[in-house]
């Protein structure tokens, strides 16, 4: 497997073997120990979405109860987008952001304490992510997709197609400091 470390420490670009020949191809998308050795946490819940182009899921994130996310797309294209909104982070509010495709079979590692979200490039895309953590909708919130702080340059084409949480989702600076998780060297 090839990894790739980004511009912020921990989160990863996985590049999984591929083992194909004319009948298709075989990969291996979670192997504990593999994982692991790059300092993955146990991983519990596996989540898969359907969504149509012009699709834009998150900025999402959980605490406490935070997540970590290790999402590839099956089918159709995606842009997605981890920012890191850990208080006291050297990289809070930076953000990293990837191409993620069925066929690139790339895998893209979001550590807890990142709001993560993605907006669907093809007509539709099939995108599956095992999670560090279970689901707490009490837990959860949402950033602004857009928020002008931090300057994601999203590849939009025309109007994204959102949910009410995500329409009405408050900018970083306006989510109080207590609901946001704290960055574990700054503790």
């Amino acid at each position: 497997m090839n990894c790739r470390e980004t511009a912020i420490p921990g989160v990863w670009i996985l590049e999984p073997k591929v083992f194909g020949d004319a009948r298709g191809f075989f990969m291996e998308t979670w192997q504990r120990r593999r994982y692991a050795d790059l300092g993955l946490p146990e991983l519990v819940q596996d989540n898969l979405a359907r969504s149509a182009r012009g699709v834009l899921r998150g900025l999402h994130v959980q605490h406490p109860h935070a997540q970590g996310k290790l999402v590839q797309v099956l089918e159709g294209e995606v842009f997605d987008v981890a920012v890191d909104i850990r208080r006291g982070s050297p990289w809070y509010g930076h953000s990293v952001t990837v191409t993620l495709s069925g066929e690139s079979r790339r895998q893209f590692w979001i550590p807890p304490g990142f709001a993560h979200g993605y907006y669907v490039t093809s007509d539709t895309a099939l995108f599956a992510y095992k999670c560090s953590d279970y689901y707490h909708p009490e837990t959860e919130l949402a950033v602004r997709w857009d928020d002008p702080d931090l300057a994601i340059d999203w590849p939009l084409a025309g109007a994204p197609l959102l949910s009410e949480k995500d329409r009405t989702a408050p900018r970083l600076a306006e989510i109080a400091p207590e609901r946001l998780p704290v960055y574990a060297a700054a503790r």
